[in-house]
C-alpha cells in the first residue's frame, strides 16, 4: 500500500528533512501539512491538544497516532498508551522513538479485544468516521473499546464557516452534509489512495452519540470553529 504520510514521518526522522505533504482534494485548492508538526511537543500543540493530554488517564489508546507525538508524551508521564496506526513506516518510526506498545491496526479491527481507559482521537478525530452514516457503527465500537469508566477524547472542526457570507450569514447545502470530504495524499512520488474523511458541528456528534446511549459535552472551543468534546457512557 502506498504510504505517503508515513514517508514523510520516516525521511523526517532519519534525515531531519522533508518534502511537502500535500493533502489534495476534488472540493479544495491542495494543501500541505508541515512534516516537522507531527513531531511537536507537548509545548508546542494547540491548546485544544494540550487540554486532552491533561484529561488522559488510566490505560490509552491513541488512534491513528501517526509520527506519535501524543504517546510519547503520556509515555514520559508514566501513563500506560498504546499507538495504533494503519501506516507501516509511521509504526516503525514511533517504535524507533521509543514508544513501548505499539501496533498497526485500524480501529474497527474486529480483533481488538482490550478496552481502554480512555481513546484519544485528535487531529480531527472524526475524520476516521469517514461519512456521516457511518456514525452508529462508530460508536458501536467506541462502545465495545472503552471500560465502563472510560472516555472517548475527540476532536474536530465544524466546516460551517466555509458556507459564511460577507455579512456572517451562513447558508449550508441542502443536499448531503457538508462535513464529509474526499481526500488523497502525495509525498514526493507517493500517491496514497482516496478516502472519505468527517469534519462534524458538536451538536450533531452530540445527538449521534446520545442515539447510541452515550452522553457527550463539549470540554472546550478551539480557534477557530474546533473543539473538544469528551463521550462517555
Amino acid at each position: 500500500m502506498n504510504d505517503p504520510m508515513g514517508s514523510a514521518i520516516s525521511e523526517y526522522f532519519h534525515t531531519g528533512k522533508a518534502s511537502k505533504l500535500v493533502v489534495q482534494s476534488s472540493l479544495f485548492d491542495d494543501d500541505v501539512i508541515p512534516v516537522p508538526h507531527l513531531f511537536r511537543t507537548y509545548k508546542q500543540m494547540p491548546p485544544l491538544e494540550k487540554k486532552a493530554m491533561d484529561l488522559a488517564q488510566g490505560k490509552t489508546l491513541d488512534v491513528g497516532a501517526g509520527a506519535g507525538c501524543h504517546s510519547l508524551h503520556l509515555q514520559e508521564k508514566g501513563i500506560d498508551v498504546k499507538a495504533i496506526d494503519i501506516s507501516k513506516l509511521s509504526c516503525e518510526v514511533m517504535r524507533e522513538r521509543g514508544i513501548k506498545s505499539v501496533e498497526r491496526i485500524d480501529f474497527f479491527d474486529v480483533t481488538i479485544k482490550e478496552c481502554y481507559d480512555t481513546i484519544l482521537m485528535l487531529m480531527n478525530g472524526t475524520g476516521i468516521v469517514g461519512k456521516i452514516s457511518n456514525l452508529p457503527h462508530f460508536f458501536q465500537t467506541v462502545k465495545k473499546r472503552l471500560t465502563p469508566n472510560g472516555q472517548l477524547l475527540i476532536d474536530s472542526t465544524d466546516l460551517c464557516y466555509l458556507y459564511e457570507d460577507e455579512e456572517g450569514f451562513i447558508e449550508l447545502p441542502e443536499e448531503g452534509y457538508y462535513g464529509e470530504i474526499d481526500f488523497r495524499m502525495k509525498y514526493k512520488n507517493v500517491q496514497g489512495e482516496p478516502f472519505d474523511w468527517l469534519y462534524l458541528d458538536f451538536e450533531t456528534l452530540a445527538a449521534s452519540a446520545a442515539s447510541e446511549g452515550l452522553h457527550c459535552e463539549k470540554v472546550m472551543d478551539g480557534k477557530h470553529y474546533d473543539y473538544l468534546a469528551k463521550i462517555t457512557f
